[in-house]
């Protein structure tokens, strides 16, 4: 089989890259795959992606070195299993509160006897390669996101699941359980203090450690503090940004209207 070369990276404590896909495109997926990223995760909870563009877009990703993951929409056993089948490497559950929740998710990424998960691998055998089903336990990454009020009561239980590979915190999300503002790079003392508080618990079980971020300031500050999975962007943002630096520069000096929009997605 294949190996998860960010999930190895992980258990080595080493640190990753990754970017979020949100456009319902394979051309776009391929295009960011072949930027250098080591993972991309494809986001069915937020993004405008469906089913079917999951499974072109993860036909288009196996064309580079980037592993390939999935936020599902929720934690449901039948996604989840769904998208492995056609080819994540790893999923992202999001709103995970509490140790039952965590299970629930392990199972559904695992075959028996440490899991629930259906047998029946369909495109991910080309993928993957001979021996998938042998080797898929411990090559598929579990990522469970952190960003409630109930799930920073239930840490330890949530980290201590077996078969849970990485916690993923939410800013946004985790702002709201903190009563801030959901801002995605959010500098407030309380935000910072819980997120370093996420990231020592994680370290204290042995498990990666990821975030989002918008901005490679905020990136760069996560890489420094030593977090495992680290978003530097999405495709969305990316594009739109230089869109925006570019425009502005060619209207610099011509006196042509700019046009305003807040654009502040990620």
């Amino acid at each position: 089989m294949r190996s998860n070369h960010v999930l190895q990276a992980w258990r080595a404590n080493q640190q990753t890259i990754g970017a979020w896909m949100s456009i319902d495109s394979s051309y776009t997926a391929e295009t960011m795959a072949h930027a250098g990223f080591d993972w991309l995760c494809l986001d069915m909870q937020h993004g405008m992606l469906d089913y079917i563009d999951v499974k072109h877009m993860l036909t288009a990703i196996s064309t580079s070195n980037a592993i390939p993951f999935v936020r599902v929409p929720w934690n449901e056993p039948y996604e989840i299993m769904k998208v492995l089948d056609a080819g994540a490497y790893g999923v992202v559950i999001p709103l995970v509160n509490n140790r039952e929740e965590a299970e629930r998710a392990v199972a559904a990424c695992r075959y028996p006897p440490d899991g629930i998960r259906s047998y029946g691998p369909n495109r991910v055998t080309f993928y993957a390669g001979k021996g998938y089903a042998r080797a898929a336990n411990t090559e598929i990454a579990c990522i469970v996101m952190i960003e409630t009020a109930e799930a920073l009561e239930n840490l330890d239980d949530i980290m201590s699941t077996p078969g849970v590979d990485a916690v993923y915190i939410g800013p946004s999300d985790l702002a709201y359980a903190l009563g801030l503002h959901p801002g995605g790079d959010n500098n407030d003392p309380k935000h910072v203090a819980t997120v370093t508080h996420i990231f020592e618990t994680a370290k204290k079980h042995g498990i990666a450690a990821g975030i989002q971020t918008g901005s490679l300031e905020y990136t760069k500050r996560y890489l420094d503090q030593g977090f495992h999975m680290v978003t530097l962007g999405s495709d969305r943002a990316f594009m739109e940004r230089l869109a925006r630096q570019e425009l502005q520069a060619a209207r610099e000096g011509t006196g042509a209207e700019k046009i305003e929009s807040d654009g502040n997605f990620y």
